[in-house]
């Protein structure tokens, strides 16, 4: 039997727990009044894409595109990155593409690909363009043991600015060709045909490539309004462009990690401007390969470790 004292006491301890347990009326299910809540910018009813103009007044076109611009401004550090990275990156591509005559916007493209950094994908894609190995080799990146050009910057431009344009002289649209660097030319080509349509926004397409041309579009309108969607970003965070200058490789090098030191550097920040770099030699022919060094000895200060 529990006597008066025991009982008064498992009666308090009862109490106490559901004071623990349960949540008071002054915070629950109330909402911060001093927490910012998150805003969008009405999406417009056309906006201008490889330059055409899209339609988003269209229901279903209207809503891919704000789930896609949903998503990633909710993946706050990814964007914030690729927001980084731009200002270092864009520069170069967008001199590429201009050279090329492939419309500006194809840059986003790289974002959503790779968010402008070197990464290898599960299945074996590689660099800001993420070609495969087989596809890197029709346009004549060379892979090997020592050189993987799928992380040279400008030659994978290059490189995937001739499967745009290839893709868009067979569709004779931009839209399409961007989704076939998802899907593939073959791909888009089979879908429409047995759907009997001629435009991606017109065909049903696996998940990845039914959200793919709206993610470009989504980073189009985030990253040349960021501050419109929360990304405040000074410029003293954004990272600058190397300067560099190039030289021609006209020889065989055994050994680069020495190499870099007879010119003032090191292994690492030799790699940091070429990535494509992927051992300690170059011995590889045609040896005439561009390599890129620091401007001058004074911007070394950029690498910290190194001072």
């Amino acid at each position: 039997m529990i006597n008066k004292l025991n009982f008064t006491f498992i009666l308090f301890l009862i109490l106490f727990l559901n004071g623990c347990t349960e949540p008071s009326s002054k915070n629950y299910n109330h909402p911060d009044k001093n927490k910012k809540s998150s805003t969008f910018p009405a999406i417009p009813k056309s906006m201008y894409f490889f330059g055409e103009k899209i339609n988003l007044e269209d229901e279903d076109i209207r809503e891919r595109l704000d789930r896609e611009i949903i998503t990633n401004v909710y993946f706050q550090s990814s964007t914030t990155f690729a927001l980084k990275r731009a200002n270092r990156y864009f520069p170069e591509i967008e001199r590429i593409l201009a050279e090329e005559k492939v419309p500006e916007d194809f840059k986003y493209l790289a974002v959503i690909e790779s968010n402008l950094s070197e990464v290898t994908s599960p299945v074996g894609a590689n660099g800001f363009w993420q070609f495969m190995p087989f596809t890197a080799k029709e346009y004549n990146l060379i892979i090997n043991d020592e050189v993987d050009e799928r992380l040279n910057l400008t030659k994978s431009t290059h490189a995937a600015c001739a499967f745009i344009k290839n893709a868009h002289e067979i569709f004779g649209d931009w839209v399409n060709a961007c989704a076939s660097y998802n899907r593939g030319i073959g791909g888009v080509q089979s879908d429409m045909k047995w759907q009997k349509t001629d435009h991606y926004f017109d065909t049903d397409m696996n998940n990845e490539t039914g959200r793919y041309v709206f993610r470009v579009m989504a980073m189009k309108l985030i990253m040349e309004n960021p501050k419109s969607y929360g990304f405040d970003i000074p410029n003293s965070q954004l990272y600058n462009p190397f300067k560099t200058k190039t030289i021609k490789s006209d020889r065989e090098i055994s050994n680069l990690a020495e190499w870099a030191k007879n010119r003032g550097i090191n292994l690492k920040i030799l790699r940091k401007l070429n990535p494509w770099l992927i051992s300690n030699k170059l011995t590889t022919r045609p040896s005439d390969f561009s390599i890129k060094l620091p401007l001058k000895n004074e911007n070394l200060k950029n690498f910290k470790s190194y001072n």
